[in-house]
């Protein structure tokens, strides 16, 4: 019955979560705020499955689900969706939840479609609290990078919408383009120094486990590069070097690289060798 559940219940989660997704579509595109409150609520019901999920498989594998591709997608989707019921609780920005679910369901596809991987032979070795640690909070950052991809798009959405006078109804439903970029700017606040925690406990976790450690494996030097990036952006923003239009499209470039830094990368790196 366990191990049925443990199948079915993924299953059913991307159907409602298709259902939910479609609607957010159709208010989108048609003003329908009776499809954008069901939505809402089958988001909810999805949220919860997933956290129902989550827990019984901690149950299952006696471990907190990051250590493969295959569980990280899972958690990585959690993380949007949980982000995007945070933003619309308190920022209340329209298409946002929308946006970053569309994201999230393309993530829970992949998760739904690829095979799922178990890692029995190295699982002693990995079981660490630092590298669960280091994973989990690397997940974090990349989803908060993603919200922050998200509010750029709608940056560069209403931008393109003011310059070409287009009054419609998406317009007044978009915050004002210096809430969009500083949601974008908090949102890259907040993930940056947990990317770098996150280096730091993974290098020291490599340091201590690892019989050969090499710092120029291209994961780590990704890594650094992506907290360059970042690290950048911030700067950029606080002194004003870069802003408005050209900022949202450097940070919608950035998140690009988190992809490939995530997906790419990850699988040629000797390091994340657990992760591919």
């Amino acid at each position: 019955m366990f191990d049925l559940v443990m199948a079915r219940l993924p299953e059913l989660i991307i159907v409602i979560y298709a259902l939910s997704i479609l609607l957010y579509f159709i208010d989108f595109v048609d003003h329908n705020r009776k499809a954008n409150a069901f939505a809402f609520r089958l988001l909810l019901i999805v949220w919860a499955f997933q956290t129902i999920f989550l827990f019984m498989y901690m149950l299952n594998t006696g471990r907190f689900p990051v250590l493969t591709l295959f569980e990280g997608l899972y958690f990585y989707t959690w993380v949007l969706i949980t982000i995007s019921l945070f933003i619309h609780h308190i920022l209340k920005v329209d298409f946002t939840v929308f946006f970053i679910n569309l994201i999230g369901f393309c993530f829970m596809a992949i998760h739904a479609f690829a095979p799922i991987q178990r890692s029995f032979v190295t699982a002693e070795q990995l079981m660490s609290e630092l590298l669960l640690i280091h994973i989990t909070i690397a997940i974090l950052s990349y989803g908060a990078f993603s919200a922050s991809f998200v509010f750029s798009t709608l940056y560069l959405l209403q931008f393109k919408l003011l310059k070409e006078k287009k009054w419609k109804k998406k317009l007044w439903r978009l915050a004002d383009l210096a809430k969009l970029e500083k949601a974008s700017f908090v949102l890259n606040t907040i993930g940056f120094p947990m990317l770098l925690l996150s280096l730091i406990l993974g290098l020291r976790w490599a340091v201590i486990k690892l019989p050969v450690f090499h710092w120029y494996d291209p994961k780590i030097i990704g890594s650094f590069f992506l907290l360059v990036i970042y690290g950048f952006l911030l700067y950029a923003f606080a002194k004003r070097v870069i802003f408005g239009r050209k900022l949202a499209l450097w940070n919608s470039a950035a998140f690009l690289f988190v992809l490939i830094n995530f997906f790419l990368i990850s699988r040629i790196s000797k390091f994340h060798f657990w992760f591919s």
